[in-house]
């Protein structure tokens, strides 16, 4: 791909060492962009210095939500090499949005290329404090200037980079889940798979029922029978039952997350028996008051693993084990961020360094 660079002229002042970074407030020098036209696929390549977009009014993405987003970090490890999760699957994944949302698929190559490219440009602003990572924002908008709900025929490709604090900023701690019994957010044969801005409106309301009840997160039940355990607003989600790892199956209404994939894999590497299926939230119920749910974690790009010390459904609050963290989800967080970081070998070829 050919790759028009525009460098900045006023540079931003980099966040220094130490400096509280939060997440998504802070951006880089750069974004990379790319424009579709029918009949002329994807053209005009280029980095040009971070800024504003113009868009007409009229233009599709406004009314009928026609986007795709993605998300993936970058991390800075030793003699500051930087490096690259799994950027492919992000790839495969995005192009699984696009078919769903009837966006023009972006070859595989193409995507990680641009990725790799804003990256290096911008690799200064890769932070390197300890738990630190810039993150990456891919995304694609209809631009048709439009109003009739029709696919668009022109789209723009960007990616934008933020410079993130730990996420954990006073180590690993286990969260509270609140698991929504009023809402759904999707539907086997809608867009639940999918990483469109539509599904992250759809949670807005139980996220605040939630956060109001003392709860950082939601747990999703599904939205026809309203009883089987989906994914939580951010993250999907884990159980170690029995000594065995459950984990709802993929079925159409849940997000195929490129951690999950990771920590499943290494949970078989490790021998843990390993279950996807269909989980009711009875069944957990039940579990957690004979004391055969033993650990619980979400997993996702942000928090990688989270762990839960507590779940609340409709009168009943669970504590999880002791409330704190369980040890096959501190190993499992160990393993996944020392790959991630470069700290520890990587067996599965998953770390991408970007030259």
């Amino acid at each position: 791909m050919d790759i028009k660079i525009t460098k900045t002229t006023a540079p931003k002042a980099k966040p220094a060492k130490g400096d509280k970074l939060g997440f998504g407030h802070i951006f880089t020098d750069h974004m990379f962009m790319m424009n579709y036209t029918e009949g002329k696929g994807w053209h005009d390549a280029r980095i040009v210095p971070y800024g504003n977009i113009s868009l007409d009014p009229s233009a599709m993405v406004f009314h009928y939500g026609q986007e795709m987003f993605e998300g993936l970090k970058a991390y800075r490890g030793e003699n500051d090499k930087i490096y690259l999760f799994r950027p492919d699957m992000n790839a495969k994944r995005a192009n699984a949005s696009n078919e769903r949302l009837c966006i023009p698929e972006i070859p595989e190559e193409m995507f990680v290329e641009a990725v790799k490219a804003v990256v290096d440009i911008d690799r200064d602003w890769v932070p390197s404090d300890e738990g630190t990572s810039l993150y990456i924002r891919p995304f694609v908008i209809a631009t048709d200037e439009f109003l009739g709900v029709a696919p668009s025929k022109t789209y723009l490709f960007i990616v934008i980079l933020s410079p993130s604090g730990a996420y954990y900023e006073s180590g690993l701690a286990p969260v509270g889940i609140w698991i929504e019994d009023e809402y759904v957010r999707a539907v086997k044969g809608g867009m639940g798979f999918a990483k469109t801005g539509g599904n992250y409106a759809a949670s807005l309301i139980a996220q605040v029922k939630a956060h109001d009840s003392g709860y950082s997160q939601v747990l999703w039940l599904d939205g026809v029978e309203r009883k089987y355990i989906e994914e939580v607003g951010a993250m999907n989600i884990m159980f170690k039952i029995n000594g065995k790892v459950v984990t709802p199956a993929l079925n159409g209404s849940i997000l195929p997350g490129i951690t999950r994939n990771s920590i499943l894999h290494v949970c078989r590497s490790w021998g843990y028996e390993v279950e996807e299926r269909r989980i009711s939230v009875e069944e957990l119920v039940a579990a957690a008051k004979d004391g055969s749910l033993e650990e619980v974690w979400g997993t996702g790009t942000a928090a990688v693993v989270s762990p839960v010390g507590k779940l609340r459904y409709m009168d009943d609050v669970m504590t999880i084990g002791d409330g704190g963290i369980g040890e096959l989800t501190q190993k499992l967080y160990d393993e996944l961020t020392g790959i991630q970081w470069g700290k520890r070998e990587d067996p599965y070829g998953w770390r991408i360094e970007v030259k």
